[in-house]
């Protein structure tokens, strides 16, 4: 089969690999469509530690199951599915509590084991799902980055219904935090990149307002446009020191800032101030089986479309995707990639 292997810093290429041999437990899925995430993009530029050349990367993907193990139940052959990536032991003491995300044994499907940038990849029948044959390949291959994007906008909307909300980067993850909170029943949402062009997507969808940070004076701008009642919710989809600061900067005393952007490590943080005004810094990691199932349904309903806000590419061009958006020369907020 054909698959995109990431072979080293800053270079994929096609090669010729045998289809995966499935065990009695897993199942065989055709890729349909597989999406790029941002954290690929810093494997890809050898910034990541866990994923270690050579590699077949991909976890965010939906496809058609092509053949089973014998002790599946409950799954047939040509049936439509996503595939949820993060895999969990179901025994340490975070899955005990319930944290099945936080697993101290947890393996991600395309980053410790071979991922969907391929013709074929198996994986476990318990993170299958099945989904309409009606439903757009594409479409439901944002279900993982949905499923990220809707735990940290619900955990930050929780306690403040109807906030005025500021998300930090128009990426996908950023641009998902948005349409979600808009779901949520934000008052107003703002949308903060240095990138322009990907600016546009959230103005088309309904955003209060988008800025650049390249914009003298923009934190007093955004302030003047939420109006006297602030920000009580910001979301950092980025995670850089400028938008970390500027996010203690904007945030309501009471209020809480969200970090699901994993841009930097160590960032310098005024304590002092977040103690004395009581802001709530949360930090977000992936999502829990009812967010992925929550993503499912969202998609499924149509609230959520890819359509305005990505492109495809085939499967060969992978390494040039890549080299596009490290570069920035790609304005949509995702690309997918299909055979």
């Amino acid at each position: 089969m054909q698959s995109l292997v990431w072979t080293k810093a800053e270079w994929m290429e096609i090669q010729e690999v045998a289809i995966p041999v499935i065990n009695e437990e897993e199942v065989l899925v055709k890729v349909d469509a597989v999406g790029i995430c941002g954290s690929e993009i810093e494997g890809y530029l050898g910034h990541n530690s866990l994923r270690v050349p050579p590699l077949i990367m991909g976890h965010e993907f939906s496809g058609t199951i092509h053949d089973l193990g014998a002790k599946v139940n409950g799954l047939t052959r040509g049936q439509k599915v996503v595939v949820n990536p993060l895999l969990s032991c179901r025994k340490c003491i975070s899955c005990r509590k319930g944290s099945v995300h936080l697993c101290v044994n947890r393996t991600i499907i395309g980053i410790h084991r071979p991922g969907a940038f391929a013709e074929y990849v198996n994986v476990p029948s318990s993170a299958v799902h099945v989904i309409p044959e009606t439903m757009n390949s594409f479409r439901a291959a944002l279900v993982e980055p949905l499923a990220c994007s809707l735990r940290a906008t619900r955990r930050a909307m929780e306690k403040h219904p109807f906030a005025n909300v500021v998300v930090f980067g128009a990426g996908t993850i950023g641009l998902l935090s948005f349409l979600t909170a808009q779901i949520l029943g934000a008052s107003r949402v703002i949308v903060v990149d240095t990138n322009e062009s990907r600016l546009k997507t959230p103005q088309r969808l309904g955003a209060t307002g988008t800025i650049s940070p390249r914009e003298h004076g923009y934190i007093q701008r955004i302030k003047k446009v939420m109006g006297p009642l602030g920000i009580d919710v910001v979301i950092d989809a980025a995670g850089f020191q400028p938008t970390r600061s500027a996010a203690i900067e904007l945030i309501n005393p009471g209020g809480t800032v969200m970090n699901i952007g994993l841009g930097i490590d160590k960032t310098e943080v005024p304590i002092n101030v977040c103690i004395r005004n009581e802001i709530n810094l949360l930090g977000s990691f992936s999502y829990q089986d009812q967010d992925f199932d929550y993503a499912v349904e969202l998609l499924k309903s149509g609230k959520i479309d890819h359509a305005e806000w990505s492109e495809i590419r085939p499967l060969k061009d992978g390494n040039q995707a890549f080299q596009d958006l490290v570069q920035g020369k790609v304005e949509n907020a995702k690309i997918f990639l299909a055979l």
